[in-house]
């Protein structure tokens, strides 16, 4: 078997399920991985079992202290150059991380008197800041501009970021993956989690669900209020990590209703399939960033609960809604209003619901679920990488 492919990742955040999903993937691949990712205040603590360069700890939304501490960052990533200098790749995963991946590749090359190696941005979700019209957001865009073109490949999770930002509002016209923000699921058969199996319809009330990252307080909101409206007829819960600097009150409300529960975190992947059977149905929208990025992206939501059997409700017309009505994924209402979604919900017909489920549970896995190979596009700048390759596919 050839030797593995070295890639440097730059991350946000260690111990963020996205970042560990990415990094497990490109090992499976064969990718010898070394990360250079700051720490989330307030996170889980995560000790990674791969090479972990520490850039520090961040905020929540501390974009000012996040700017001022790139200078920081870069120190730190060149205390470990020669670990960036073997890379092949360059993988940054948002803008703040491609800056700083930028001038420590440039440091690193002239310490070791080699070139650098490619750089992927990619682009998690566009931030609000990259869209505002005040000198700011033009100071945002000029920088990521910077970015693009010193950049091998763009990579996104969602064609709806090429359609409405990058091209229209950056002007990019270079290379681009779609690298969707699929289920991972690991490669050894022996500690995947089984998928689940066809059931009966649940028993009343109708169950929908919010599962994963809870931080969208505009869906909290809009869950209560139609959970409230349809009383004992619903039950509303809520799953997974709470991000309680970004969802005021949660707790409280949460214990003010009879019909509202929270399950608080889980085990990812191996509780999906177990946190999804209790729910007839999830909200998959996203609301914090209404008109932009909450508009474009598609969330990893409706490929796990996909994956589950259980169908997803959004809005029409943003890039999730017309995702869901395209691939049969589930239903969608034509705006966030309480009593909208609660008169659907009465008079969503039991057999089509159960259908819909049917019907998710037949498709393949890999509609839903990442495979080593989906990386492909990522890791093509690389020099070698064909050569690399070929020993990556014996090792999965």
């Amino acid at each position: 078997m050839r030797q593995p492919l070295p890639v440097a990742v730059f991350g946000f955040d260690v111990a963020e399920a996205s970042q560990i999903r990415r990094i497990r993937a490109l090992e499976a691949l064969g990718c010898e991985v070394t990360s250079f990712c700051q720490r989330r205040a307030g996170g889980p603590d995560f000790t990674p079992d791969w090479v972990n360069v520490d850039l520090g700890e961040v905020r929540h939304n501390d974009i000012a202290g996040r700017a001022l501490g790139l200078a920081g960052a870069v120190r730190r990533v060149m205390r470990e150059w020669q670990r960036l200098a073997a890379a092949r790749l360059v993988i940054a995963r948002n803008l703040d991380l491609a800056l700083i991946a930028l001038a420590a590749c440039r440091l690193a090359a002239q310490r070791s008197g080699r070139p650098p190696a490619p750089l992927v941005y990619e682009c998690l979700d566009i931030h609000g800041m990259m869209t505002r019209r005040d000198p700011i957001g033009m100071a945002m865009r000029r920088a990521e501009r910077l970015v693009l073109a010193r950049s091998a490949l763009l990579v996104l999770s969602s064609p709806g970021f090429m359609e409405n930002y990058f091209t229209p509002m950056q002007g990019w016209r270079g290379p681009v993956a779609l690298v969707e923000n699929k289920l991972w699921l690991g490669t050894d058969p022996a500690t995947m989690p089984p998928r689940p199996c066809p059931r009966p319809r649940m028993a009343a009330p109708l169950t929908i669900g919010l599962v994963g990252a809870i931080r969208c307080q505009r869906s909290v909101d809009l869950l209560l209020a139609t959970a409230d409206r349809m009383g004992a007829a619903l039950r509303l819960r809520f799953a997974g990590q709470l991000h309680d600097h970004a969802v005021r009150g949660f707790h409280q409300a949460v214990a003010a209703r009879d019909n509202v529960e929270w399950t608080g975190p889980y085990a990812y992947p191996q509780d999906l399939a177990q946190v999804y059977a209790g729910c007839d149905l999830v909200w998959a929208q996203d609301l914090w960033q209404g008109g932009t990025n909450s508009d474009w992206l598609l969330p990893n939501r409706i490929y796990e609960a996909s994956w589950c059997g259980c169908p997803s409700v959004a809005l029409a017309g943003t890039q999730t809604g017309r995702r869901i009505v395209a691939d049969g994924l589930g239903y969608v209402i034509e705006r966030a209003d309480p009593q909208l979604l609660a008169d659907f919900l009465r008079h969503l017909p039991g057999a089509q619901l159960q259908a819909t489920r049917q019907r998710l549970l037949a498709r393949p896995a890999g509609d839903f679920v990442l495979s080593p190979e989906d990386l492909h596009p990522m890791l093509a700048p690389a020099a070698g990488f064909d050569a690399a390759f070929d020993g990556a596919t014996a090792k999965v």
